[in-house]
């Protein structure tokens, strides 16, 4: 889910505060596909995030691509599409706790005496598949190598024929396929419900803010620090503080080292 996020500012400088209702949307889009239509499991999952990349690419290209440069405008338009998709199946009809989907794998396992449900296994294993296939997709394509051009140095690499537009799209189709696979892998865990929309994105930006943002490194880093916090917090506090970690953390993290972990942010010290 922070992948995704940070990819599309890394790339095209753009924070998309509609990321949390593309997972929401990949999670609907795959429940529908799949008890609507009745389309096998793997074929839903694969349309829903199909859909999810369209729609982001569509977003981009019909409204970023107006708008960029422009941050605050691009906050607020990005938030506002995130609100009608959310508030757009709240209106349809997708209300309350009935829509889930069904894990990949059924079971748990033991481990440390700690019961583990092989869905989490399934998920740590795919998130480090993602990490190395990103890394492996933006060095060794001649796409993933522009869009590494456009994140580094945009004005050189549109010198040398590189489109900005066109990566900047690219990157905000492949950031939200990633928001819905995480749905995807994730929801199966729970419900499918509007409100996590809101959730995840705070969850997703507290990660980007504090690994640092467009590192990706920093994220993964990032994401294991704040979801042991919430476990934590969650056992020895209460799960109504949960939100409460992702929160501390952006503002902790803005205060005492703005640029994250390994984020090129400059620090207060060089700013004053």
């Amino acid at each position: 889910m922070a992948l995704g996020f940070t990819l599309v500012y890394g790339i095209s400088r753009v924070p998309n505060f509609a990321h949390g209702a593309l997972y929401v949307f990949a999670g609907f889009m795959t429940w529908i596909v799949l008890n609507k239509l009745g389309l096998p499991y793997p074929v839903a999952i694969l349309l829903a995030l199909i859909l999810s990349a369209f729609l982001g690419a569509l977003i981009s290209m019909g409204v970023l691509v107006r708008i960029r440069g422009m941050e605050m405008s691009e906050v607020i338009a990005t938030y506002a599409l995130g609100v009608a998709i959310l508030e757009g199946f709240r209106w349809a009809g997708f209300k309350g706790t009935t829509y889930t989907l069904p894990p990949f794998i059924k079971g748990t396992v033991q481990l440390l005496g700690v019961p583990i449900d092989y869905q989490r296994i399934l998920v740590v294993a795919l998130g480090i598949g993602v990490v190395v296939s990103l890394w492996l997709f933006t060095r060794l394509t001649r796409t993933g190598l522009a869009l590494r051009g456009i994140a580094q140095d945009e004005r050189a690499a549109m010198m040398l024929g590189i489109d900005s537009d066109r990566a900047a799209t690219i990157a905000m189709g492949i950031g939200c396929a990633l928001a819905g696979l995480a749905a995807v892998i994730l929801l199966p865990l729970g419900n499918i419900v509007v409100e996590a929309g809101y959730n995840v994105l705070i969850f997703a930006i507290a990660v980007c803010i504090m690994g640092g943002l467009g590192s990706w490194g920093g994220a993964v880093i990032a994401s294991f620090v704040i979801g042991f916090a919430q476990i934590l917090t969650v056992a020895y506090v209460g799960p109504q503080f949960q939100m409460v970690v992702a929160l501390l953390a952006i503002l902790v993290t803005l205060i005492v080292k703005p640029s994250g972990f390994f984020g090129k942010q400059k620090e207060l010290e060089e700013r004053v």
